[in-house]
C-alpha cells in the first residue's frame, strides 16, 4: 500500500506535456479542477475523461502507474461514495429500516466518486511532468503579485515543494521501517481494519525520528549553499512561454468553453 502512493513523484520523459512551462500546467491543473466542479452529467464527466485521457497518452506516463496512485484512496472515494447514496433525499430505490437509497442519492454518489477520481489523477499528472525545481520556480512566479501586500511568495513556493518532493521520501523511510519491524516479527496484515491501524502505531516514533533527520540534512545542506530567503535569487534557466505553451492554453480554454456550454445546454 506504501508503495503504491504516487503523490508528489517525477516521471522523467520528453513528452510535448514534459517540456511545457510549470507556470502553464499549474494554470492548466488549476482550470481543470473547476471544470469539474462545473461538470453536472454523464457528458460533462465523459468529456473531462477524454481530455484526461488524450493528456495522459501525449505525456507517456504509464496507465498503471497513474491508476495505482488511487489504491491509497479508495477507501476515501467508498466512504464518500457511501455517505453521498443514504445521506441525500428523493425518490427512494431501496430501504431497509433507517436506510434508504434514492435516485437523487445514487447519482450524487456516483459523480462525486468520478469527479474524485478524476481531480486526482488529473492533479498527479503536474508533479508526475514538472521536476520539483522547476514546479518551485512555477508556484513562485504566479505568487509573485502577492509580494506588494507582503506575501512571502518564495517561501510559500519552497515549502509547498518541498511538501510534495519528500512525500515520496517519506514513505520510503516508512516502508524501510516496516520491513525492519517485520522481520523482528511485526505483523501488519492480518487482522480487520481496525487491528491494522493499531499495528501502524509502532511505526510512527521512528518515522517521526526519520523525519526530523531529513529535515535536519535539509536544513544544513541549503545552509552550506548559503540559502537566504527573501534575497534576490538567479535562474540559471530562465522560464519562457513558447509555441507549444501557446497552444495548450488555446486548448485549455477551448475545454473550458465546450464544459460551461454543455453544463448550461443540458
Amino acid at each position: 500500500m506504501i508503495r503504491d502512493i504516487t503523490l508528489g513523484q517525477y516521471f522523467p520523459g520528453d513528452s510535448w506535456i514534459h517540456r511545457l512551462d510549470p507556470r502553464t500546467k499549474i494554470i492548466a491543473t488549476f482550470a481543470y479542477i473547476i471544470a469539474l466542479f462545473l461538470v453536472m452529467d454523464l457528458w460533462g464527466f465523459a468529456i473531462a475523461a477524454i481530455a484526461l485521457a488524450i493528456v495522459i497518452k501525449i505525456s507517456g506516463v504509464p496507465l498503471k502507474f497513474i491508476i495505482r496512485g488511487l489504491k491509497p484512496i479508495f477507501l476515501i472515494i467508498i466512504f464518500t461514495f457511501t455517505i453521498n447514496m443514504f445521506m441525500i433525499s428523493g425518490d427512494v430505490l431501496w430501504e431497509w429500516g433507517f436506510l434508504h437509497i434514492t435516485r437523487q442519492g445514487l447519482r450524487t454518489a456516483i459523480f462525486m466518486a468520478v469527479r474524485l477520481i478524476l481531480l486526482i489523477i488529473g492533479s498527479s499528472l503536474l508533479t508526475l511532468t514538472t521536476k520539483p525545481i522547476a514546479l518551485t520556480d512555477g508556484i513562485e512566479y504566479l505568487l509573485s503579485p502577492l509580494k506588494k501586500i507582503g506575501v512571502p511568495a518564495h517561501e510559500l513556493a519552497m515549502m509547498m515543494t518541498i511538501a510534495l518532493r519528500f512525500i515520496p521520501t517519506l514513505l520510503e523511510e516508512t516502508d524501510k521501517i516496516m520491513k525492519a519491524q517485520m522481520a523482528r516479527g511485526a505483523d501488519f496484515e492480518s487482522g480487520n481494519l481496525i487491528k491494522r491501524a493499531k499495528s501502524l502505531i509502532p511505526l510512527l516514533v521512528p518515522l517521526f525520528i526519520s523525519a526530523f533527520r531529513i529535515a535536519q540534512d535539509l536544513a544544513m545542506a541549503m545552509e552550506a549553499r548559503c540559502y537566504r530567503e527573501g534575497s534576490q535569487r538567479t535562474r540559471m534557466n530562465a522560464m519562457r512561454f513558447s509555441k507549444r505553451d501557446i497552444a495548450a492554453m488555446l486548448l485549455m480554454i477551448l475545454f473550458m468553453v465546450i464544459i460551461i456550454v454543455e453544463a448550461h445546454i443540458l
